[in-house]
């Protein structure tokens, strides 16, 4: 705040023995006058004019003490007015000294206030790190149990973790995603009566893992349907990225997900795969991979790079309704089942060079949109059954593998 400039000091008051004698001094000096006027101015008159004269002398000497009278009274009056602007000057400098004060402090305060404030969120934030650490260490810890309930126990608890805390949601998708990565055999017939206990403890191990990694599955896929069903938005996790490089997934169902980037390169499937209605926002890798059961991919929606690159259908592989928006890679693909693109959109290249159709392949109704001679190769594939007649135009007559039955 603007400290305002310090008024000019007080006047000392006259005493009342200083105006008793100024007030005797005006008058003596009136008398004064009088006196020597009276005499001295009318020596030698007689008469009329000894009387105007003497009149004169008196006017003039009381006159002169009026005169000093009111000059002493207006410098009276002066003294007065001066001590009243001090006192008011005085008296704002005194509430601007208390507006100062009561703004310092009132600055000191908030500054005192925000400082708590801080640390009171510090303190929070900290205390909350300590808490979300310790549930996720208890967690993975759960999960690293040789017992199945634990291990589900610690995957329902990071399903927690991972929906109350948005940053940490990643993490723990990247921890799910490492457990199904983990080596695994699924279980063979059931042991006989008569088999050893090593081989029914074996068997009941991989039968509780299978449900511990099929639970995995259902969390994920849980989480990545937005309002969809019994699902609310708000228990979808968006923007996430899934690598399941050389995973063992067992009756995966992500139909009518929303997936961000995801990598199933070299992943093995067993049963029934379903990606019906599934959302591919961004890169979709299944480089490698095996589906030894029925593959669903009717109506899916691939908005960038789909790459099939090696991947191998043992069985039926749907793909009907399906819309591949960038590139589709097929190539060096095995299908050894029947395998459908009735209805597929490939509104960018679509690469099969290389592939093998063993069983029926059906293309009615597919749509290719790129040129034939750059986007759509069919060099070298290879049709058990014959060449469909939807992709005559694009299959090359010389190719030794491309029209043999």
């Amino acid at each position: 705040m603007p400290h305002p400039s310090r008024p000019d000091p007080p006047m000392a008051p006259l005493s009342k023995t200083v105006i008793a004698w100024v007030a005797a001094g005006i008058a003596t000096a009136t008398v004064v006058v009088v006196v020597v006027l009276w005499w001295a101015g009318t020596r030698g008159l007689t008469g009329q004019q000894l009387v105007t004269a003497r009149f004169d002398a008196l006017r003039t000497g009381l006159s002169i003490g009026l005169g000093g009278g009111g000059l002493f009274a207006l410098y009276l009056a002066w003294r007065r007015q001066h001590s009243t602007e001090i006192g008011l000057a005085q008296k704002q400098q005194d509430q601007a000294d208390v507006a100062r004060a009561y703004e310092l402090q009132r600055e000191a305060f908030e500054s005192t206030r925000r400082h708590q404030e801080r640390v009171a969120a510090a303190t929070e934030r900290d205390a909350e790190a300590r808490r979300i650490t310790d549930l996720y260490a208890k967690a993975i810890e759960q999960l690293g149990s040789d017992k199945a309930p634990v291990r589900l126990g610690g995957l329902y608890a990071l399903e927690r973790l991972a929906q109350d805390n948005v940053e940490q949601r990643q993490t723990i998708v990247n921890v799910f995603c490492a457990y199904l990565r983990m080596p695994y055999i699924l279980p063979n017939a059931a042991p006989g009566a008569d088999a050893d206990d090593k081989l029914i403890d074996a068997h009941r191990e991989r039968t509780q893992e299978r449900e511990v990694r099929l639970a995995a599955q259902r969390i994920l896929a849980y989480h990545l349907r937005s309002g969809d069903g019994d699902n609310p938005v708000e228990t979808f996790w968006a923007d996430l990225d899934l690598d399941f490089t050389g995973a063992v997934l067992v009756d995966l169902d992500f139909s009518r997900c929303t997936i961000h980037t995801v990598t199933f390169d070299l992943a093995r499937f067993y049963g029934e795969t379903t990606f019906s209605k599934t959302l591919f926002t961004k890169i979709t890798m299944f480089d490698g991979a095996t589906f030894n059961g029925l593959a669903a991919f009717s109506e899916a929606t691939f908005s960038s790079v789909a790459g099939f690159a090696g991947t191998t259908f043992d069985d039926t592989a749907g793909f009907r309704g399906a819309t591949f928006d960038r590139v589709a890679m097929f190539g060096s693909a095995t299908f050894n089942g029947a395998v459908g693109f009735d209805k597929v959109e490939f509104n960018d290249n679509a690469w099969f060079r290389g592939a093998r159709f063993n069983g029926d392949a059906r293309f009615s109704d597919a749509t290719f949109s790129s040129d034939a001679s750059t986007g759509t190769n069919f060099t070298d594939v290879h049709f058990e059954r014959g060449v469909p007649h939807e992709l005559v135009q694009y299959v090359s007559p010389s190719s030794s593998n491309a029209v043999e039955p």
